[in-house]
């Protein structure tokens, strides 16, 4: 199947889910500044896998989705921080973890198979 648009590639689509499960996990609190921290970083994962696929090469496009891996790992470090306020549960703040990872491992695997990515 030939991906014609970001909207085809399961990255994107995982993103967006993974965005709103974050969004509906951190509520606003008494804590604006984390919430909305948090939230831009994780909509950053599936803009930037967005942004990337409309530019005009593969190491453009590398560019970007090595920023939406940033972007995740900044969601993570907020998920470890998150726990730590007490502001999730260990239990949650656990599965959110995995689905992060999950996420990074299959843009990841976009890298590779754009073979952006040196073998090592």
């Amino acid at each position: 199947m030939k991906v014609s648009k970001f909207e085809d590639l399961i990255a994107w689509r995982k993103a967006q889910d993974f965005a709103v499960v974050i969004y509906k996990e951190i509520r606003p609190d008494r804590d604006f500044a984390f919430q909305d921290q948090i939230r831009r970083a994780v909509v950053s994962i599936s803009n930037n896998i967005a942004e990337g696929f409309n530019r005009s090469t593969n190491p453009d496009f590398s560019k970007f989705l090595f920023y939406a891996l940033a972007s995740c790992s900044e969601v993570k470090s907020m998920l470890y921080l998150a726990e730590r306020l007490d502001y999730l549960a260990t239990d949650k703040r656990k599965l959110l973890i995995e689905q992060a990872s999950a996420l990074s491992k299959i843009i990841t695997g976009l890298i590779k198979a754009l073979k952006l990515v040196n073998p090592k």
